[in-house]
């Protein structure tokens, strides 16, 4: 084996911690989005974040990802500042974003690729987790090929193959219809189980909130409530959701 290649570990990852302190948020030369937050995100917990549009959801992902740097105040993975993008960091966005030149398990190898992790191995994995995600019998077919909530899966196992200690997630969902939707909550919830990995996930949705985190986090109010379990879809969290609703 060439000494370049990398080879996936058999365990998974310790999930990353996440801490803002005194944080300003925006783009260089225009207005804050985010001023003063202070932020503490656990390994291995999800970690919903919601808020009325233009309240710097997306903006935060950027900057935890290492895209966008804060303004001001100090951001940190396991104590170390975050200046610039990582392996360690998976970004999902609404938009499924797949290659579509590759085919579905092309485009699932292709962070592991980038790794030059050999052949043999990302096939393996990316038959692993297309398994894992209910597609196992669509491998050889092109994103157009297959429907949105399909490509959605593609690229939830895209990330979680190269075994990320963090996954980014920016209203992953939206775009799809109520059905799918639900489907899709219910396999992230599951596949998330066994990675490990902290998660961040973006919504507009209560509801959606209210069954995929452990913690939810009010940017425009500036705070962090827990979510009580088990994550079921029948216990009542009504109390809570009139408590987050009120607040948007």
């Amino acid at each position: 084996m060439p000494a370049t290649a990398a080879v996936l570990s058999t365990t998974a990852p310790p999930g990353a911690t996440f801490r803002l302190d005194g944080v300003r948020l925006g783009r260089a030369g225009g207005s804050a989005v985010l001023d003063g937050l202070g932020l503490r995100i656990r390994a291995g917990e999800v970690l919903a974040v919601v808020g009325p549009s233009g309240c710097g959801k997306s903006t935060l992902l950027r900057t935890l990802a290492g895209l966008l740097p804060p303004l001001s105040g100090t951001v940190t993975q396991d104590g170390a500042p975050i200046t610039r993008p990582d392996a360690d960091r998976a970004l999902i966005f609404q938009d499924d974003a797949l290659l579509p030149w590759r085919t579905v398990r092309g485009n699932v190898e292709l962070p592991l690729a980038i790794r030059r992790v050999p052949r043999v191995e990302r096939r393996r994995t990316a038959e692993d987790w297309l398994a894992r995600v209910g597609l196992a019998e669509h491998a050889h077919k092109l994103p157009h090929q297959i429907s949105g909530g399909q490509r959605q899966r593609v690229q939830l196992a895209r990330a979680l193959a190269a075994r990320p200690r963090a996954v980014l997630m920016d209203e992953p969902f939206g775009a799809l219809d109520a059905q799918t939707r639900t489907g899709m909550q219910d396999l992230l919830v599951d596949v998330l189980a066994c990675t490990g990995a902290t998660v961040v996930f973006v919504t507009h949705d209560v509801d959606e909130a209210l069954f995929v985190g452990d913690r939810i986090a009010l940017l425009h109010a500036d705070t962090v409530v827990d979510v009580p379990l088990p994550r079921d879809r029948s216990a009542d969290r009504s109390a809570l959701r009139r408590r987050i609703l009120s607040s948007l």
